[in-house]
C-alpha cells in the first residue's frame, strides 16, 4: 500500500470516541489502512475493534444506542473503587472480541493505559483483547481500575490523551493523531420524558435501584449522578467534564512535544461526553474531518521514506510484554 508505516493515535474523549469509527471509515473507502493502531480509552475500545477486523461490529452497537440502552449498561456500584462495575458494558464487548489475543491481531495494536499506584504510563501490548481496552478506559472514579499482572490500570488519558509518541515508537513514520477535546460542549444526557422507563433498567451490581426504595430512590440516584432539576450537574458529569479538561491540558502539552503528521479533530462541540446515544451524528463528522486530508496522507506514504527517524522516548513510560 505504502512505503511508509502509517500509523492512527487515537485519543480519548468519552462518547465522543464514536467519530473515530468515521475517520476509520473514511480512510477506508479512499484505500488506506493503518499499519499501527494504538489507542487511549474510548480510542482504545474502537482501536482494538479496528485491529480485530470487528469494526463492523462496534458500528452496529453504537448505532443502536439510545439514551434508554445506554443506561441499560450502567450497572451501578454502591461499593469500590468506581460508581460503575463495567461487566455488563464489557460483557458486550467480550461478545466482539472473544478469545483474541494482541499479538495474534494483524494490525499492529497497542492501548494506552497509567498505573494507579506509581502514575506510569504503560503500554499494553500483549494479553486479552478486552482485558486491554477494559483497562485504558478505566475512568476513575467512575469505572473500575482493572488489575492486569500485577498493577491496577486506569484511564491512559492521564499520561498520554493522543498517543502520538507510541506509534513513532512502533516504527510508525507516518502518523495522523485524532484529538476530541479541543472543544467542549454541554456533557450530560438529557432524560426529559424516558425517565419512567429508564428506572427500570438502571441495575447495579447487587439488585435493580427500583428495589431499594421504589422510585423516589431512582429520582434521588439521578439527581445525585446526572444532575438536579435546578440545573446543577450531578456527580458523573463533573467528573466525567473536569477529566475531559484536564485531558485537553494534558494532550496540547504532549502534542507538542510530539507532534504527529497530521492532527485530525472532529467538529464536535455540542457533543457530550456522556451522549454514546449520537453515534450517527459523530460516525459523520469523524468521517468528514479526514476526507480533505486524504490526498495530503497519500502523497505522503508514497513519497521516498527519510534517511533516518529520530524516535523520542520519555521519562516514567513502561510497558507490559
Amino acid at each position: 500500500m505504502s512505503k511508509q508505516k502509517f500509523a492512527l493515535a487515537l485519543g480519548g474523549g468519552a462518547a465522543r470516541g464514536w467519530a473515530h469509527i468515521g475517520i476509520l471509515r473514511g480512510l477506508a473507502e479512499a484505500g488506506l489502512e493503518p499499519e499501527i493502531v494504538v489507542g487511549t480509552s474510548i480510542g482504545a475500545i474502537v482501536g482494538g475493534h479496528y485491529a480485530a477486523g470487528r469494526l463492523g461490529m462496534l458500528e452496529d452497537f453504537a448505532r443502536e444506542l439510545t439514551r434508554r440502552r445506554v443506561f441499560s449498561f450502567l450497572d451501578l456500584s454502591v461499593s469500590g473503587s468506581g460508581l460503575i462495575a463495567g461487566q455488563r458494558l464489557f460483557a458486550r464487548f467480550e461478545d466482539h472480541l472473544s478469545g483474541l489475543k494482541i499479538e495474534d491481531l494483524q494490525t499492529r495494536f497497542a492501548a494506552i493505559a497509567t498505573d494507579l499506584s506509581t502514575g506510569q504510563e504503560v503500554w499494553l501490548r500483549r494479553g486479552s483483547v478486552t482485558d486491554v481496552v477494559r483497562a485504558s478506559s478505566a475512568i476513575p472514579g467512575i469505572v473500575k481500575p482493572v488489575s492486569l499482572n500485577g498493577r491496577w490500570l486506569v484511564d491512559g488519558c492521564l499520561v498520554n490523551p493522543v498517543p502520538v509518541s507510541v506509534c513513532r515508537a512502533l516504527g510508525a513514520r507516518i502518523v495522523v493523531g485524532v484529538n476530541l477535546t479541543s472543544e467542549f460542549g454541554r456533557g450530560g444526557i438529557c432524560i426529559g420524558d424516558e425517565e419512567d422507563d429508564l428506572a427500570e433498567e438502571i441495575i447495579s451490581d447487587e439488585a435493580p435501584i427500583t428495589r431499594w426504595n421504589g422510585r423516589g430512590a431512582f429520582q434521588l440516584l439521578h439527581r445525585q449522578l446526572f444532575g438536579r432539576d435546578d440545573g446543577a450537574p450531578g456527580i458523573t458529569s463533573v467528573i466525567l467534564n473536569s477529566f475531559s479538561i484536564f485531558h485537553d491540558r494534558i494532550a496540547r502539552a504532549r502534542l507538542m512535544g510530539d507532534p504527529p503528521d497530521l492532527l485530525v479533530t472532529p467538529d464536535l462541540a455540542d457533543i457530550g461526553v456522556l451522549d454514546f446515544h449520537r453515534a450517527d451524528e459523530m460516525i459523520a463528522s469523524g468521517k468528514a474531518s479526514i476526507e480533505p486530508h486524504i490526498p495530503m496522507i497519500e502523497r505522503q506514504l508514497n513519497s521516498p521514506p527519510p534517511a533516518s527517524v529520530n524516535t523520542r522516548l520519555f521519562a516514567g513510560r513502561t510497558s507490559i510484554t
